[in-house]
């Protein structure tokens, strides 16, 4: 009932920042959490940051002060704003939202250089 497609991944030297959307779409009537996970080859997937309606927001330690959470919720829209990337934010990101059970984006590529 819920279809997220993600947006925004790519190549970038070290330093430098991306932005990843999330758009869903379908039936949306409340959507109380949304947030992110990344999955590096041979690494465990990680939650990087969430957001919840009330206005909570949440990170990892390894990106608390490079990365930003936000939400258009006009747009029923979610950003990660990646600042300061390093080489090891390498991964595929997956955002996903809860409105009653959980749903996935396809995931995005994101590639740090040295």
């Amino acid at each position: 009932q819920v279809q997220l497609v993600e947006s925004g991944g790519g190549l970038v030297q070290a330093g430098g920042s991306l932005r990843l959307s999330c758009a869903a779409s379908g039936v949306i009537f409340n959507i109380d959490v949304m947030g992110w996970y990344r999955q590096a080859p041979g690494k465990q997937r990680e939650l990087v940051a969430v957001s919840t309606s009330s206005g909570i927001t949440n990170y990892a330690d390894s990106v608390k002060g490079r990365f930003t959470i936000s939400r258009d919720n006009a747009k029923n829209t979610i950003y990660l704003q990646m600042n300061s990337l390093k080489p090891e934010d390498t991964a595929v990101y997956y955002c996903y939202v809860r409105q009653t059970q959980l749903y996935w984006g396809q995931g995005t590529q994101v590639t740090v250089s040295s």
